[in-house]
């Protein structure tokens, strides 16, 4: 699977994947880990990589929002939210955690994940923002039009986290033609690339590793107001 680890702190192991993940590979990959990190087993992980183009359909999928069935590859997965697109551009953050740790609240790790891709992104001079009734983060365009740059889903079992975030660096954006992203028609989706941001995913994947430790490793509770998001325990 080419998959290199990097050193993370004692409690949380870091691995950067070289080459595109198949998507159910990493799915099992996924639930052999929580499962060990249940059973105190192995240390946390949070794992980066890209999958090949496909659309994942979350447990809140609606068929009339599969535009085109046959365009690329539709994995049904567990993860909350609708349908979303990975490809190889988009640096997806699998984030396995132990929610017991850190207050077993769902809500908390949403707003986590959330505020660690605003964090993100502003290291690259772009201002991204939560929008209530929208999961994901956002960015204003010309005319006040908003687009989502990074998607959000997550499943929960027995408080160990999986699933988390994909961050459009530069993919194909043309791929998401074939499904109504999250279901929302109204917004569009764009990338750091579209947004005239130059980055490579070295530089993000250095960004995303201390940006995370601000955000999860700080605290061990949440005491900020929290958006709900749809998710399995």
């Amino acid at each position: 699977m080419g998959i290199k680890v990097v050193t993370g702190t004692s409690r949380i192991e870091w691995r950067i994947a070289e080459a595109p993940v198949d998507y159910e590979a990493a799915v099992e990959v996924m639930e052999t880990r929580i499962a060990a990190i249940r059973d105190g087993l192995a240390p946390e992980l949070v794992w980066l990589l890209e999958h090949p183009p496909l659309y994942t359909a979350g447990t809140s999928a609606r068929e009339e929002d599969l535009l085109d069935p046959q365009y690329l590859p539709v994995h049904r997965t567990g993860r909350g939210g609708r349908y979303t697109y990975h490809g190889p551009g988009q640096r997806i953050a699998y984030v396995m955690l132990d929610l017991t740790r850190r207050g077993a609240d769902v809500r908390c790790h949403v707003h986590r994940l959330e505020e660690w891709m605003i964090r993100s992104l502003a290291h690259f001079g772009v201002k991204g923002e939560r929008r209530q009734g929208r999961v994901g983060i956002w960015v204003v365009r010309s005319g006040a039009a908003e687009d989502k740059i990074a998607a959000i889903g997550v499943r929960v079992r027995r408080w160990v986290t999986y699933h988390g975030v994909g961050l459009n660096v530069d993919p194909e954006l043309d791929h998401y033609r074939g499904i109504v992203p999250c279901g929302i028609v109204e917004h569009g989706v764009t990338s750091l690339e579209a947004l005239g941001v130059d980055a490579t995913m070295a530089e993000i994947d250095q960004v995303l590793r201390a940006t995370f430790a601000e955000i999860f490793e700080a605290a061990d509770s949440c005491d900020v107001p929290c958006h709900s998001l749809t998710a399995r325990k």
